[in-house]
């Protein structure tokens, strides 16, 4: 983690906004460097939402994925929702009319989605555990289970039931040929569809679900009729929205207009600070930095933005951030998975010892420097 500063502090306050991967990295190395902060989130918990989708299918798992902030960042934890960030003033500001003055800024405000790849609304931390097992009693509750979306959470969604619940019929519906992120190497995208094969899952590419608006989701029903473009229909009792992932821009879109990319992310410079702004950075899913959102990606750019708020603070040379080859692992059920590490294609042994098996949820609580249940 490094040690701790030794030059004077007193007039450096980093806030920052949003305690997904990168913001508990971020407040992580301030707290070991003795560096001031506040982390506000909207929960009272982190939650290592690269495992949330076994928690929807594996009753008691859910609760290896949420992680108390207040339990590790004691009073450097502000549970809040962002409304707006006053750049004049150097101030952000919570709903209920709190101020919380910044010399530095750090926005890592995640990105948004359907649950329950996404938990996104303010909760305590046992509600959200709950909403996770509510879900896996209506996967365990239903036989003919629809996925709507082939990126990587439908891959592993469809991968996930077939694993823990081989006799249900899972079908994944996907608007395009090919399966995953487009980033991924053919082969591994080739895999990914060999693996749903071999697991049962029927498969529906080129296709797009009609009537989505209309559809009741993750909430078993007797009997649902999933239409697509091209006129088929799909019988289910369970429908799960894999798509539809976007930036979550709602707490710096105002005071940022001019500096956002056309998905809503802020536009950075090589040290991954927003446009402009010297003391404001941006990391995780929110920077515009050309490479696929993902957890891993978040934690490197909360060492560069730590170490450049620092540099800066001693007048040293700031550290600019490059993106490298992508290194992505699918985890296709506990046993099961495919990626590429560096741009190299890894199969299954090696994604199931690296990933597969417990999703990083280890990690997330070794960062929090806390036990898991």
């Amino acid at each position: 983690m490094g040690s701790q500063v030794s030059v004077d502090m007193g007039s450096v306050h980093v806030v920052i906004v949003g305690g997904g991967f990168g913001g508990i990295t971020a407040a992580s190395q301030l707290q070991a460097r003795n560096v001031p902060f506040t982390l506000v989130d909207l929960k009272d918990s982190f939650h290592h939402n690269t495992a949330a989708l076994r928690a929807s299918v594996e009753s008691g798992f859910a609760k290896k994925t949420f992680i108390s902030y207040s339990a590790t960042f004691k009073d450097n934890f502000r549970q809040g929702l962002v409304v707006g960030i006053d750049l004049k003033n150097q101030t952000v500001l919570l709903q209920g009319g709190e101020a919380l003055p910044f010399s530095h800024l750090i926005l890592a405000t995640g990105s948004t989605g359907p649950f329950p790849g996404k938990f996104t609304q303010a909760s305590s931390q046992q509600s959200a555990i709950q909403a996770y097992e509510d879900m896996v009693r209506q996967v365990q509750s239903s036989q003919l289970i629809v996925v709507v979306g082939g990126g990587s959470a439908g891959v592993e969604m469809a991968a996930e039931i077939k694993t823990e619940y081989p006799e249900k019929e899972v079908t994944l519906i996907h608007s395009r040929v090919a399966l995953a992120d487009q980033e991924l190497l053919s082969s591994v995208r080739q895999e990914v569809k060999e693996i749903l094969l071999r697991k049962g899952v029927q498969l529906l590419l080129s296709e797009r679900v009609s009537n989505l608006e209309g559809l009741p989701l993750n909430e078993y029903r007797e009997s649902i009729k999933v239409q697509t473009d091209k006129g088929t229909e799909v019988a289910a009792n369970l429908v799960i929205l894999c798509s539809g992932i976007k930036i979550n821009s709602s707490a710096y879109r105002s005071a940022f207009e001019s500096r956002l990319a056309s998905n809503g992310a802020l536009r950075v410079n090589e040290y991954l600070q927003v446009e402009g702004c010297s003391n404001v950075y941006a990391i995780g899913d929110c920077a515009d930095v050309r490479e696929p959102k993902m957890a891993y990606h978040a934690g490197l750019h909360a060492n560069v933005a730590v170490t450049n708020i620092i540099n800066s603070v001693k007048q040293t040379p700031l550290k600019d951030y490059k993106p490298g080859a992508l290194t992505f692992l699918l985890a296709m059920g506990r046993n099961d998975g495919v990626g590429q590490i560096s741009g190299y294609y890894v199969g299954r042994l090696m994604v199931r010892l690296a990933k597969s098996r417990d999703l990083f949820v280890s990690t997330s609580w070794k960062t929090m420097r806390q036990s898991p249940p």
